[in-house]
Protein backbone atom coordinates (compact mmCIF):
# COMPACT_ATOMS: atom_id res chain seq x y z
CA UNK A 1 0.00 0.00 0.00
CA UNK A 2 1.53 3.58 -0.95
CA UNK A 3 2.44 6.00 1.97
CA UNK A 4 1.07 9.41 1.28
CA UNK A 5 4.18 12.10 2.58
CA UNK A 6 3.71 15.72 2.28
CA UNK A 7 6.73 18.08 1.44
CA UNK A 8 6.45 21.72 2.55
CA UNK A 9 8.18 24.46 1.36
CA UNK A 10 11.90 24.33 1.88
CA UNK A 11 13.42 26.51 3.96
CA UNK A 12 15.41 28.81 0.87
CA UNK A 13 18.52 30.06 2.78
CA UNK A 14 19.42 33.72 2.64
CA UNK A 15 17.17 34.75 5.38
CA UNK A 16 14.00 34.28 3.14
CA UNK A 17 11.06 33.41 5.02
CA UNK A 18 8.13 33.31 1.47
CA UNK A 19 8.16 32.84 -1.63
CA UNK A 20 5.58 33.14 -4.52
CA UNK A 21 4.72 30.00 -6.75
CA UNK A 22 4.77 31.20 -10.17
CA UNK A 23 4.18 27.95 -11.77
CA UNK A 24 3.47 24.12 -11.51
CA UNK A 25 5.12 22.02 -13.05
CA UNK A 26 3.66 19.04 -12.44
CA UNK A 27 -0.46 17.64 -11.85
CA UNK A 28 -2.13 15.98 -9.62
CA UNK A 29 -1.64 12.36 -10.94
CA UNK A 30 1.86 12.65 -12.03
CA UNK A 31 4.21 10.05 -11.29
CA UNK A 32 7.50 11.82 -9.99
CA UNK A 33 11.36 10.64 -9.36
CA UNK A 34 13.26 11.48 -6.29
CA UNK A 35 14.66 15.48 -6.46
CA UNK A 36 12.52 16.24 -9.67
CA UNK A 37 11.32 19.96 -10.09
CA UNK A 38 7.73 20.23 -8.97
CA UNK A 39 7.16 23.71 -8.92
CA UNK A 40 8.61 27.35 -9.56
CA UNK A 41 8.73 29.83 -7.09
CA UNK A 42 9.79 33.53 -6.84
CA UNK A 43 11.51 34.86 -3.71
CA UNK A 44 12.82 38.24 -3.08
CA UNK A 45 16.09 37.53 -4.92
CA UNK A 46 15.61 34.69 -7.39
CA UNK A 47 13.15 32.59 -9.27
CA UNK A 48 14.04 29.42 -8.85
CA UNK A 49 12.55 25.55 -9.36
CA UNK A 50 12.20 23.74 -6.26
CA UNK A 51 12.94 19.81 -6.74
CA UNK A 52 10.60 17.26 -4.12
CA UNK A 53 12.94 14.74 -2.25
CA UNK A 54 9.81 12.17 -2.79
CA UNK A 55 9.38 10.05 -5.54
CA UNK A 56 5.93 8.63 -6.13
CA UNK A 57 2.54 9.72 -7.56
CA UNK A 58 1.28 13.48 -6.84
CA UNK A 59 -2.12 12.96 -4.83
CA UNK A 60 -2.59 16.79 -3.72
CA UNK A 61 -1.12 20.57 -4.91
CA UNK A 62 -1.51 23.46 -2.10
CA UNK A 63 -1.75 27.26 -3.38
CA UNK A 64 -2.70 28.14 -6.89
CA UNK A 65 -0.23 30.27 -9.28
CA UNK A 66 0.29 33.50 -7.78
CA UNK A 67 0.09 32.18 -4.07
CA UNK A 68 2.55 33.58 -1.91
CA UNK A 69 3.48 30.90 0.58
CA UNK A 70 5.68 30.99 4.39
CA UNK A 71 8.43 28.53 4.59
CA UNK A 72 7.17 25.19 6.03
CA UNK A 73 3.58 25.61 4.55
CA UNK A 74 3.23 22.49 2.37
CA UNK A 75 3.34 22.33 -1.32
CA UNK A 76 2.30 19.15 -2.56
CA UNK A 77 1.29 15.26 -1.12
CA UNK A 78 3.45 12.82 -2.78
CA UNK A 79 1.92 8.97 -2.68
CA UNK A 80 5.13 6.36 -2.37
CA UNK A 81 5.31 2.52 -2.35
CA UNK A 82 3.18 0.30 -4.07
CA UNK A 83 1.21 1.02 -7.41
CA UNK A 84 -0.04 4.35 -6.99
CA UNK A 85 -3.14 3.44 -8.07
CA UNK A 86 -6.07 5.77 -7.51
CA UNK A 87 -8.33 3.75 -5.24
CA UNK A 88 -5.17 2.64 -3.65
CA UNK A 89 -3.92 6.92 -3.46
CA UNK A 90 -7.67 7.02 -1.66
CA UNK A 91 -6.82 4.81 0.85
CA UNK A 92 -3.09 5.77 2.00
CA UNK A 93 -2.68 8.24 5.15
CA UNK A 94 0.44 9.38 6.82
CA UNK A 95 0.98 6.88 9.96
CA UNK A 96 3.15 9.45 11.71
CA UNK A 97 3.44 13.79 12.04
CA UNK A 98 5.56 15.10 9.55
CA UNK A 99 8.64 16.37 10.58
CA UNK A 100 9.63 20.16 9.84
CA UNK A 101 11.01 19.50 6.42
CA UNK A 102 8.45 17.61 5.62
CA UNK A 103 9.30 13.67 6.13
CA UNK A 104 6.80 11.77 8.18
CA UNK A 105 8.73 10.88 11.68
CA UNK A 106 9.72 7.38 11.55
CA UNK A 107 8.99 6.66 8.42
CA UNK A 108 10.69 4.07 6.12
CA UNK A 109 11.58 6.20 2.66
CA UNK A 110 15.02 5.12 1.77
CA UNK A 111 14.67 4.35 -1.46
CA UNK A 112 12.09 7.14 -2.22
CA UNK A 113 13.29 9.62 -0.52
CA UNK A 114 15.94 12.46 -0.82
CA UNK A 115 18.07 14.45 1.59
CA UNK A 116 18.30 17.51 -0.90
CA UNK A 117 15.75 20.53 -0.12
CA UNK A 118 16.59 22.39 -2.86
CA UNK A 119 19.25 22.16 -5.59
CA UNK A 120 22.20 24.32 -4.77
CA UNK A 121 20.94 24.99 -1.49
CA UNK A 122 22.38 22.20 0.39
CA UNK A 123 21.13 19.04 2.14
CA UNK A 124 19.72 18.16 4.76
CA UNK A 125 18.44 14.52 5.80
CA UNK A 126 14.78 13.42 6.82
CA UNK A 127 15.45 14.00 10.54
CA UNK A 128 13.59 17.15 12.08
CA UNK A 129 15.68 20.34 12.27
CA UNK A 130 14.66 23.72 13.31
CA UNK A 131 13.43 26.74 11.05
CA UNK A 132 11.53 29.82 11.41
CA UNK A 133 7.30 29.02 12.13
CA UNK A 134 5.23 31.29 10.79
CA UNK A 135 0.96 31.80 10.66
CA UNK A 136 -0.37 29.09 8.29
CA UNK A 137 -0.97 31.16 4.84
CA UNK A 138 -4.92 31.27 5.00
CA UNK A 139 -5.50 30.96 1.20
CA UNK A 140 -4.21 27.67 0.75
CA UNK A 141 -5.12 24.38 1.76
CA UNK A 142 -3.72 22.53 5.13
CA UNK A 143 -4.92 19.56 6.67
CA UNK A 144 -7.41 19.14 9.59
CA UNK A 145 -5.78 20.43 12.46
CA UNK A 146 -7.12 21.21 16.29
CA UNK A 147 -7.68 25.69 16.34
CA UNK A 148 -5.12 27.18 18.36
CA UNK A 149 -6.42 29.48 20.72
CA UNK A 150 -3.79 32.36 22.20
CA UNK A 151 -5.56 33.35 25.21
CA UNK A 152 -4.24 36.61 26.55
CA UNK A 153 -0.98 36.90 29.70
CA UNK A 154 -2.36 37.27 32.92
CA UNK A 155 0.86 38.75 33.85
CA UNK A 156 3.98 39.68 31.73
CA UNK A 157 6.71 37.08 31.03
CA UNK A 158 10.08 37.30 31.70
CA UNK A 159 12.74 35.29 29.70
CA UNK A 160 15.56 34.40 30.18
CA UNK A 161 18.40 34.11 28.29
CA UNK A 162 17.73 34.52 24.72
CA UNK A 163 14.52 35.36 23.12
CA UNK A 164 13.00 32.59 21.89
CA UNK A 165 12.17 34.28 18.87
CA UNK A 166 13.32 33.28 15.06
CA UNK A 167 11.43 35.34 12.21
CA UNK A 168 12.83 38.98 11.88
CA UNK A 169 9.81 39.90 11.00
CA UNK A 170 8.67 39.49 14.31
CA UNK A 171 11.52 41.05 15.66
CA UNK A 172 11.34 44.36 13.47
CA UNK A 173 7.71 44.72 14.28
CA UNK A 174 8.27 44.55 17.98
CA UNK A 175 11.13 46.55 17.73
CA UNK A 176 9.08 49.54 15.27
CA UNK A 177 6.02 49.25 18.22
CA UNK A 178 8.05 49.33 21.04
CA UNK A 179 7.44 45.90 22.61
CA UNK A 180 9.94 43.69 24.82
CA UNK A 181 9.87 40.63 23.49
CA UNK A 182 11.60 39.53 26.98
CA UNK A 183 7.56 40.68 28.62
CA UNK A 184 5.99 38.81 25.54
CA UNK A 185 4.89 34.74 25.92
CA UNK A 186 4.85 32.64 23.31
CA UNK A 187 2.40 30.68 21.59
CA UNK A 188 4.74 28.12 19.49
CA UNK A 189 6.46 25.67 19.92
CA UNK A 190 8.80 25.02 22.88
CA UNK A 191 7.36 28.92 23.74
CA UNK A 192 8.42 30.56 20.06
CA UNK A 193 7.18 33.98 19.90
CA UNK A 194 5.01 34.73 16.95
CA UNK A 195 3.81 37.63 14.83
CA UNK A 196 0.13 37.05 16.82
CA UNK A 197 1.87 36.83 20.38
CA UNK A 198 3.24 40.64 19.27
CA UNK A 199 0.02 41.79 18.09
CA UNK A 200 -1.87 40.89 21.21
CA UNK A 201 1.07 42.39 23.55
CA UNK A 202 0.26 45.17 21.68
CA UNK A 203 -3.33 45.28 21.68
CA UNK A 204 -3.27 45.02 25.19
CA UNK A 205 -0.86 47.62 25.90
CA UNK A 206 -2.79 49.83 24.08
CA UNK A 207 -6.54 49.13 25.88
CA UNK A 208 -4.51 49.59 29.18
CA UNK A 209 -3.71 53.01 27.98
CA UNK A 210 -6.66 54.07 25.83
CA UNK A 211 -8.42 57.49 27.36
CA UNK A 212 -11.27 57.10 29.27
CA UNK A 213 -12.94 60.05 27.55
CA UNK A 214 -14.40 59.41 23.89
CA UNK A 215 -13.10 60.99 21.04
CA UNK A 216 -15.25 63.52 19.29
CA UNK A 217 -16.59 61.51 16.06
CA UNK A 218 -14.64 62.70 12.86
CA UNK A 219 -15.44 62.01 9.45
CA UNK A 220 -14.50 58.69 8.01
CA UNK A 221 -11.17 59.52 5.73
CA UNK A 222 -11.33 59.75 1.82
CA UNK A 223 -9.52 56.45 0.46
CA UNK A 224 -8.67 57.16 -3.22
CA UNK A 225 -9.47 54.56 -5.34
CA UNK A 226 -6.85 53.04 -7.85
CA UNK A 227 -4.60 50.39 -8.38
CA UNK A 228 -3.15 48.67 -5.79
CA UNK A 229 0.23 46.71 -6.73
CA UNK A 230 1.54 44.46 -3.73
CA UNK A 231 5.02 45.46 -2.30
CA UNK A 232 6.64 41.61 -2.66
CA UNK A 233 8.92 39.44 -4.13
CA UNK A 234 11.82 41.22 -6.06
CA UNK A 235 9.81 44.74 -5.64
CA UNK A 236 9.28 44.27 -2.15
CA UNK A 237 12.78 43.08 -1.10
CA UNK A 238 14.26 46.17 -3.50
CA UNK A 239 11.31 48.64 -1.27
CA UNK A 240 12.89 47.44 2.13
CA UNK A 241 16.47 48.08 1.18
CA UNK A 242 16.27 51.01 -0.21
CA UNK A 243 14.17 52.20 2.77
CA UNK A 244 16.42 50.76 4.98
CA UNK A 245 19.53 52.49 3.67
CA UNK A 246 17.86 56.26 3.57
CA UNK A 247 16.62 54.95 7.32
CA UNK A 248 20.62 53.98 8.79
CA UNK A 249 22.93 55.86 6.14
CA UNK A 250 23.98 59.76 6.21
CA UNK A 251 25.07 59.68 2.95
CA UNK A 252 25.91 62.07 0.58
CA UNK A 253 26.73 62.74 -3.11
CA UNK A 254 29.47 64.44 -5.43
CA UNK A 255 29.93 64.45 -8.73
CA UNK A 256 31.93 65.54 -11.90
CA UNK A 257 32.05 65.99 -15.31
CA UNK A 258 34.60 63.85 -17.65
CA UNK A 259 36.09 63.59 -20.94
CA UNK A 260 35.92 59.84 -21.59
CA UNK A 261 37.26 60.38 -25.16
CA UNK A 262 40.47 58.74 -24.76
CA UNK A 263 38.80 55.47 -22.73
CA UNK A 264 36.86 55.33 -25.59
CA UNK A 265 38.95 55.30 -28.18
CA UNK A 266 41.17 53.09 -25.84
CA UNK A 267 38.08 50.30 -26.05
CA UNK A 268 37.47 50.72 -29.74
CA UNK A 269 41.67 49.90 -30.10
CA UNK A 270 41.75 47.07 -27.72
CA UNK A 271 38.18 45.66 -29.31
CA UNK A 272 40.18 46.07 -32.74
CA UNK A 273 43.58 44.12 -32.17
CA UNK A 274 41.36 40.81 -32.18
CA UNK A 275 40.74 38.07 -29.55
CA UNK A 276 37.59 38.48 -26.76
CA UNK A 277 35.61 42.09 -27.08
CA UNK A 278 36.38 44.58 -23.76
CA UNK A 279 32.68 45.97 -23.10
CA UNK A 280 32.88 49.65 -21.19
CA UNK A 281 31.48 48.39 -18.15
CA UNK A 282 34.36 46.32 -17.37
CA UNK A 283 36.62 48.89 -18.33
CA UNK A 284 35.41 51.06 -15.52
CA UNK A 285 34.88 48.51 -13.66
CA UNK A 286 38.93 48.01 -13.47
CA UNK A 287 39.08 52.01 -12.62
CA UNK A 288 36.82 51.38 -9.85
CA UNK A 289 39.08 48.39 -8.06
CA UNK A 290 42.17 50.56 -8.41
CA UNK A 291 40.48 53.43 -7.01
CA UNK A 292 39.36 51.29 -4.14
CA UNK A 293 42.95 50.43 -3.68
CA UNK A 294 43.67 54.02 -3.04
CA UNK A 295 40.95 55.01 -0.80
CA UNK A 296 39.82 51.48 1.04
CA UNK A 297 37.42 53.52 3.20
CA UNK A 298 34.65 52.90 0.48
CA UNK A 299 35.52 49.33 -0.06
CA UNK A 300 33.72 48.81 3.91
CA UNK A 301 30.56 48.88 5.82
CA UNK A 302 29.37 50.10 9.43
CA UNK A 303 29.24 47.60 12.19
CA UNK A 304 26.56 49.67 14.03
CA UNK A 305 26.22 47.15 16.90
CA UNK A 306 29.92 47.42 17.76
CA UNK A 307 30.29 51.04 16.61
CA UNK A 308 33.16 50.02 13.86
CA UNK A 309 34.06 50.95 10.51
CA UNK A 310 34.96 47.56 8.77
CA UNK A 311 37.34 47.57 5.85
CA UNK A 312 37.12 44.81 3.84
CA UNK A 313 39.76 42.46 2.23
CA UNK A 314 38.34 42.08 -0.96
CA UNK A 315 36.63 44.27 -3.74
CA UNK A 316 33.21 42.17 -4.77
CA UNK A 317 31.73 44.24 -7.24
CA UNK A 318 28.21 44.78 -7.00
CA UNK A 319 26.31 45.99 -10.84
CA UNK A 320 22.94 47.58 -11.33
CA UNK A 321 20.42 45.45 -14.12
CA UNK A 322 17.40 45.91 -15.04
CA UNK A 323 15.18 43.14 -16.29
CA UNK A 324 11.73 42.32 -16.77
CA UNK A 325 11.42 41.29 -13.00
CA UNK A 326 12.80 44.23 -11.91
CA UNK A 327 15.88 46.17 -10.54
CA UNK A 328 18.55 43.56 -9.25
CA UNK A 329 22.60 43.80 -8.31
CA UNK A 330 24.22 41.01 -9.34
CA UNK A 331 27.97 40.30 -7.61
CA UNK A 332 30.95 40.16 -9.64
CA UNK A 333 33.00 37.99 -6.43
CA UNK A 334 36.88 38.90 -6.25
CA UNK A 335 36.60 41.97 -8.92
CA UNK A 336 40.02 42.98 -7.96
CA UNK A 337 42.11 40.41 -9.23
CA UNK A 338 40.19 39.50 -13.02
CA UNK A 339 41.40 40.82 -16.12
CA UNK A 340 38.96 43.23 -18.44
CA UNK A 341 38.33 39.50 -20.27
CA UNK A 342 37.30 37.83 -17.10
CA UNK A 343 35.04 41.31 -15.66
CA UNK A 344 33.28 41.33 -19.14
CA UNK A 345 32.51 37.69 -19.51
CA UNK A 346 31.04 37.39 -16.14
CA UNK A 347 28.99 40.96 -16.43
CA UNK A 348 27.53 38.70 -19.53
CA UNK A 349 27.02 35.68 -17.75
CA UNK A 350 25.08 37.18 -14.34
CA UNK A 351 23.39 39.70 -16.80
CA UNK A 352 21.72 37.18 -19.15
CA UNK A 353 20.72 34.75 -15.72
CA UNK A 354 18.89 37.68 -14.71
CA UNK A 355 17.37 38.75 -17.26
CA UNK A 356 16.38 35.15 -17.78
CA UNK A 357 15.25 34.74 -14.03
CA UNK A 358 17.81 32.04 -13.32
CA UNK A 359 20.26 34.00 -11.45
CA UNK A 360 20.79 32.31 -8.05
CA UNK A 361 20.71 34.44 -4.18
CA UNK A 362 23.93 33.82 -4.01
CA UNK A 363 24.96 35.26 -7.11
CA UNK A 364 22.77 38.57 -5.33
CA UNK A 365 24.84 38.81 -2.09
CA UNK A 366 28.09 39.56 -0.69
CA UNK A 367 28.96 43.17 -2.63
CA UNK A 368 31.18 45.70 -1.32
CA UNK A 369 31.04 48.40 -3.66
CA UNK A 370 28.46 49.08 -6.51
CA UNK A 371 28.59 50.54 -9.91
CA UNK A 372 25.43 51.80 -11.48
CA UNK A 373 25.52 52.55 -15.23
CA UNK A 374 22.33 54.40 -15.52
CA UNK A 375 23.65 56.02 -18.87
CA UNK A 376 22.22 53.01 -20.45
CA UNK A 377 18.53 54.79 -19.92
CA UNK A 378 19.67 58.28 -21.80
CA UNK A 379 20.37 59.92 -18.14
CA UNK A 380 22.93 62.25 -17.73
CA UNK A 381 23.02 62.26 -14.11
CA UNK A 382 21.70 60.75 -10.68
CA UNK A 383 22.20 60.55 -7.23
CA UNK A 384 22.22 56.77 -6.11
CA UNK A 385 21.02 55.40 -3.26
CA UNK A 386 23.50 53.02 -1.53
CA UNK A 387 23.26 49.57 -1.78
CA UNK A 388 22.92 48.61 1.92
CA UNK A 389 25.40 47.76 3.81
CA UNK A 390 27.61 48.97 1.33
CA UNK A 391 29.49 51.93 1.80
CA UNK A 392 29.63 53.69 -1.54
CA UNK A 393 28.38 53.81 -5.27
CA UNK A 394 29.25 54.98 -8.47
CA UNK A 395 27.34 56.29 -10.66
CA UNK A 396 28.16 56.95 -14.47
CA UNK A 397 25.92 58.54 -16.84
CA UNK A 398 25.46 58.28 -20.84
CA UNK A 399 28.30 59.39 -22.60
CA UNK A 400 27.54 62.19 -25.01
CA UNK A 401 29.45 64.76 -27.34
CA UNK A 402 29.71 68.38 -25.82
CA UNK A 403 31.22 71.23 -26.36
CA UNK A 404 34.87 70.85 -23.94
CA UNK A 405 37.47 72.95 -23.70
CA UNK A 406 40.85 70.64 -24.88
CA UNK A 407 44.18 71.48 -24.64
CA UNK A 408 43.08 75.50 -25.20
CA UNK A 409 40.51 74.98 -27.14
CA UNK A 410 36.78 74.59 -27.69
CA UNK A 411 36.31 71.21 -29.40
CA UNK A 412 33.90 68.16 -29.19
CA UNK A 413 33.93 65.32 -27.00
CA UNK A 414 32.66 62.40 -25.48
CA UNK A 415 31.42 63.63 -22.01
CA UNK A 416 30.37 62.02 -19.04
CA UNK A 417 29.22 62.44 -15.69
CA UNK A 418 30.36 60.73 -12.89
CA UNK A 419 28.47 60.69 -9.60
CA UNK A 420 29.84 58.88 -6.24
CA UNK A 421 26.99 58.50 -3.28
CA UNK A 422 28.72 57.46 0.00
CA UNK A 423 28.08 56.55 3.51
CA UNK A 424 29.94 59.63 5.40
CA UNK A 425 30.08 58.06 8.67
CA UNK A 426 32.99 56.16 6.96
CA UNK A 427 35.05 58.75 5.17
CA UNK A 428 34.64 62.78 4.95
CA UNK A 429 34.55 65.08 2.00
CA UNK A 430 38.02 64.54 0.93
CA UNK A 431 38.51 61.30 0.72
CA UNK A 432 35.24 60.74 -1.53
CA UNK A 433 36.35 63.36 -3.35
CA UNK A 434 40.06 61.77 -4.51
CA UNK A 435 38.54 58.85 -4.96
CA UNK A 436 35.83 60.72 -7.88
CA UNK A 437 38.52 62.74 -8.51
CA UNK A 438 41.05 59.37 -9.58
CA UNK A 439 38.47 57.86 -11.16
CA UNK A 440 37.77 60.85 -13.69
CA UNK A 441 41.52 60.75 -14.34
CA UNK A 442 41.46 57.33 -15.28
CA UNK A 443 38.66 57.49 -17.32
CA UNK A 444 40.37 61.03 -19.24
CA UNK A 445 43.81 59.77 -19.51
CA UNK A 446 43.77 55.80 -19.42
CA UNK A 447 47.55 55.14 -19.01
CA UNK A 448 46.66 56.61 -15.64
CA UNK A 449 46.60 53.02 -14.77
CA UNK A 450 49.69 52.08 -16.23
CA UNK A 451 51.25 53.51 -13.04
CA UNK A 452 49.13 51.28 -10.88
CA UNK A 453 49.99 47.89 -12.32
Amino acid sequence: MAQVLEFKLPDLGEGLTEAEIVRWLVSVGDVVAVDQPVVEVETAKAMVEVPCPYGGVVTARYGEEGTELPVGAPLLTVAVGGTGAPEERAEAAPEAAPTLDGSPAGAAVSSEYSGNVLVGYGTAGPAARRRRVRPANPTAPAPAAAPVVVAAPAAPVVHEGPVPVISPLVRKLARDRGIDLREVRGSGPEGLILRADVELALATRERATASPVPAPATAAPVRTEGERVPLRGVRGAVADKLSRSRTEIPDATCWVDADATELMAARAAMNAAGGAKISLLALLARICVHALARFPELNSTVDTAAREIVRLPSVHLGFAAQTPRGLVVPVVKDAGIRTAESLTEEFARLTEAARQGAITPADLTGGTFTLNNYGVFGVDGSTPIINHPEAAMLGVGRIIPKPWVHRGELAVRQVVQLSLTFDHRVCDGGTAGGFLRYVADCVEQPAVLLRTV
